[in-house]
């Protein structure tokens, strides 16, 4: 298990992984996770954190937009930054 599917759990308070994320969105777990780890870096950054991730990791914007409805918006991007800081 990764530690994405831990934050995704602790946030939405569900047993939802990035599989199912993934899923979800059409894309491929493994692209998933690097998405996630894209968004919550941008997140960080100046700028408009979608555009950021999406320059950095090649998916399209709506793409990684869905995946930041899906993990509970922009709020739970911080989550995102601070708990894999601390790995």
């Amino acid at each position: 298990m990764s530690i994405f599917d831990d934050i995704l759990r602790s946030l939405s308070g569900t047993p939802d992984d990035v599989v199912n994320l993934a899923n979800k969105v059409g894309i491929e777990p493994a692209t998933a996770e690097k998405a996630i780890a894209a968004l919550a870096h941008a997140h960080q950054m100046e700028g408009d954190t979608v555009e950021a991730a999406a320059a950095k990791t090649g998916l399209p914007t709506g793409t990684l937009s869905q995946i930041v409805e899906q993990i509970g918006g922009e709020g739970s991007l911080m989550e995102f930054a601070n708990m894999l800081d601390r790995d």
